[in-house]
């Protein structure tokens, strides 16, 4: 079977979610990328490194394929949530970096696999026998959802929204409907919560 057309479509959603997920850092302090907006510490950066470990992970070792020179933190399994933000060290210029080296190998994975080819997710335990057609679902699945994490955290930052630059993918109102708007929700919260 061909799978080059079911590849090539795939390969285009996770990029849409990667380039989605980079535009959040546009035009942001390195303070604003940084910094966390939930209990949690989700932040725009930690979004990013996280993500191009995920893909190294999955796309790495999962196919027996591991990264030339990966990050140390990779193997850090007594940091918990190394992966989910960027040291002082860490420059911006090297997270992105890192996450198009991700996915550069990302890329040579699939062109080199077939769609069919077994795997193995070490961390997944009894279920970690998969396809990279499952991986590269699974991932393009992650990385949709960090995307809208990251979404709503740069929306707190500037008010900035949407897929990318110029494309806000909201309808197209001024500030005081948006105002408006968001204070008939609050209303409406309110009267059903019986207040």
């Amino acid at each position: 079977m061909d799978d080059t057309q079911p590849k090539a479509d795939l390969l285009r959603y996770l990029q849409s979610g990667r380039d989605a997920l980079l535009w959040k850092l546009d035009g942001l302090s390195e303070y604003d990328i940084r910094r966390p907006l939930t209990p949690t510490g989700t932040n725009l950066l930690g979004l990013v490194k996280h993500s191009a470990g995920v893909e190294m992970g999955y796309f790495g070792d999962t196919f027996a394929r591991p990264v030339p020179d990966a990050p140390a933190w990779l193997e850090d399994l007594d940091t918990p949530n190394v992966d989910m933000w960027a040291t002082a060290e860490e420059t911006r210029a090297d997270i992105v970096g890192l996450y198009h080296r991700a996915w550069a190998h990302t890329d040579a994975t699939v062109a080199a696999l077939a769609l069919d080819a077994p795997g193995r997710v070490a961390w997944w335990g009894e279920r970690g026998a998969v396809t990279l057609h499952r991986i590269l679902i699974h991932v393009t699945a992650e990385t949709h959802r960090h995307a809208g994490h990251a979404d709503i955290v740069r929306e707190q930052i500037d008010g900035a929204a949407g897929l990318a630059h110029g494309n806000d993918n909201l309808p197209g109102q001024d500030a005081d409907w948006w105002a408006e708007y968001r204070e008939r929700l609050e209303r409406t919260a309110r009267e059903a919560d019986g207040g």
